[in-house]
């Protein structure tokens, strides 16, 4: 099942502004911005767009509605229709790589939870701010592969098989210890104190911001070509 054209936009975007800093927001609130095919794939086109645009320096990915993200939209796995199995995968292997490979810093603004693929979503950006009520967790560690790779760069081996194995929830409290958010707000706060961070990183001119991104994404050893489930 994904969604029909019909409908509010799944995806906002603004900017960039005068400091160079643009805005993605996940809007689907009342799925709790669950990440369905259409989604992603609006993600990686608007990704694909900003990627050359000379005036950005910093992007900043939120969710709308109180949460960032549930992750994966399940209801998707159930549908058995020719093609579909192939575009679900394939939309999220772009999803991934888009934003993984994204030429200029992204800073995740982090509310309410951010589970499964709004987990990987938030550790695949650069930087994370989050709220006070903002909770993590992997719960389809239960029943399917997690992405394991960018939360192990992340937090290290011993955590990230913790966190992926058990599937629990961590807290902004815990997330800040383990430095997986680098700093909480209150919910009125979050959109002004990300900007704020975002606008301090642009004032670097792209060319150095853009240089030193891709030594972030050469770290990483991983390929454009690897699929998600071995991620």
């Amino acid at each position: 099942m994904t969604e029909s054209p019909a409908g509010p936009p799944l995806v906002l975007a603004s900017g960039p502004d005068d400091d160079g800093v643009a805005v993605i927001t996940l809007n689907r609130p009342e799925k709790k911005n669950a990440l369905s095919i259409a989604l992603r794939e609006e993600v990686v086109a608007l990704l694909g767009r900003m990627a050359g645009d000379e005036a950005l320096k910093a992007l900043i990915i939120t969710g709308s509605g109180g949460s960032f993200s549930a992750g994966f939209d399940l209801r998707e796995f159930a549908v058995t229709g020719p093609g579909h199995t192939e575009r679900l995968w394939r939309s999220s292997d772009l999803f991934h790589h888009a934003v993984h490979r994204f030429p200029v810093p992204v800073i995740a603004a982090v509310d309410g939870i951010a589970y499964g693929g709004g987990f990987d979503l938030a550790v695949l950006c650069d930087l994370r701010i989050a709220t006070h009520r903002a909770t993590f967790a992997h719960p389809e560690s239960a029943f399917g592969p997690v992405v394991y790779g960018p939360l192990h760069d992340l937090v290290g081996g011993a955590i990230a098989r913790e966190l992926v194995l058990t599937g629990r929830e961590i807290d902004a409290g815990e997330a800040l210890r383990l430095h997986i958010v680098s700093e909480l707000t209150d919910p009125p706060d979050l959109a002004e104190r990300t900007r704020n961070l975002a606008r301090q990183i642009s004032r670097a001119p792209r060319e150095i911001l853009v240089r030193n991104k891709a030594k972030f994404i050469a770290r990483s050893a991983i390929s454009p070509q690897t699929p998600t489930l071995d991620l």
